[in-house]
């Protein structure tokens, strides 16, 4: 990991990258492979403590066998990694930090972290970038910091007033901390039945609320139409559709087995949360100790509001991967792009659109003696 020390941070880069999950270390490593060396050519920001990305984050129980597909990042087979060989047996978070960290070593991409980018605002003919340990200009901004920080959580009424525990997906780290307990689970998406199955014979009891009728399906065009979706709604500047509205949840042997036990069978969603538990539809009340919030998120774009690129529709426009209010600005892993396969095909695009800005204000780039073909102590 590199630690940023007083005096490391530069003080412009032709490119900011702010992010280095997948995305953001996509774009980083197309952009070095595209001759912008690290340093005075681009720079990655992350404010995570160590590599990895948001899956650093995630609780030790998940396995990657039992998460989305983590695609692999580009070039690192040459480094002889790859997710679908990962030890399946050890928790995911250990296997993404470690392969990421590697990653970056090899590739030689200098990340400097933890620092926290707080606004990105014009300044001349660029961005001045603002972070926890300094400012940065920069000539372009490749924004890929992810949702994880933003944990959706619908507003139900009485919600201040519960009386048990309440976390969202970022705060789960353990299914014995709701050992006893009787545990609502909210949320249609693959987190939330990850909880569940991880709760069963550990909790006193849990119960499945969710907002639309669960489909388990083996759908092989559900992926692209919520892509397709996603798309839609990044073009109109309209909130985003989860992609799990799209795709539905995988139909694999433990799922369905899960279901038809009785484990994983959603209700439709309480009308409010009282003191002890959530008054339902019919009038029927159902006592809760936790509430367990596996509602979504929402895109990390706080330090872009100097920017001003909120749409009347809600949203943010953004037609592959580009801001269309501020062209020098590229989102990626945003929306369409927000699956590992997609951030990774994004981090392409990106860079090649980036290299094309820096061009067209006739900013010289700085290159790199190779491309990133190899270690970086080797070139």
């Amino acid at each position: 990991m590199a630690e940023v020390r007083e005096g490391a941070l530069p003080g412009s880069a032709d490119v900011v990258v702010v992010g280095a999950g997948q995305a953001g270390l996509s774009v980083a490593w197309h952009l070095r492979r595209l001759g912008l060396e690290p340093g005075a050519g681009f720079v990655v920001l992350d404010r995570g403590p160590d590599a990895g990305g948001a899956w650093q984050f995630r609780w030790e129980a998940l396995r990657l066998d039992k998460a989305h597909r983590v695609s692999d990042l580009p070039g690192m087979r040459e480094m002889g990694l790859s997710f679908d060989t990962a030890d399946a047996s050890r928790p995911a978070r250990d296997v993404v930090r470690e392969y990421y960290e590697r990653y970056e070593q090899w590739f030689g991409l200098n990340v400097l972290r933890p620092v926290r980018v707080t606004a990105v605002s014009e300044e001349g003919p660029g961005f001045l970038v603002a972070t926890d340990k300094g400012d940065v200009r920069a000539r372009v901004v490749a924004n890929a910091s992810g949702t994880w920080a933003r944990p959706f959580r619908p507003y139900f009424a009485g919600a201040a007033d519960f009386r048990g525990a309440q976390v969202s997906t970022p705060q789960y780290r353990a299914a014995e901390d709701f050992a006893g307990m009787r545990v609502l689970v909210v949320g249609g998406g693959t987190s939330a039945v990850g909880f569940l199955r991880e709760l069963e014979g550990v909790a006193a009891s849990t119960v499945w609320a969710t907002r639309r009728p669960v489909e388990f399906t083996d759908d092989p065009g559900g992926g692209v139409r919520a892509v397709r979706q996603a798309d839609e709604a990044a073009r109109a500047g309209l909130p985003l559709p989860s992609i799990i509205h799209g795709t539905g949840l995988p139909a694999t042997a433990e799922n369905l087995a899960a279901r038809d036990r009785g484990l994983l069978v959603a209700r439709p969603m309480f009308t409010v949360i009282e003191p002890e538990g959530v008054r339902w539809a019919d009038g029927s009340f159902e006592p809760v100790d936790a509430i367990i919030w596996a509602t979504g998120f929402r895109a990390e774009l706080t330090h872009l509001a100097p920017l001003r690129l909120r749409e009347p529709g809600g949203g943010v426009r953004v037609e592959n991967g580009r801001s269309v209010r501020e062209p020098r600005l590229f989102l990626a892993g945003f929306g369409p792009q927000a699956s590992t396969i997609g951030a990774n095909r994004a981090g392409r695009t990106v860079a090649r659109q980036v290299l094309d800005e820096l061009r067209s204000t006739g900013r010289r780039e700085r290159t790199a003696p190779t491309a990133p073909t190899g270690p970086a102590s080797a070139g």
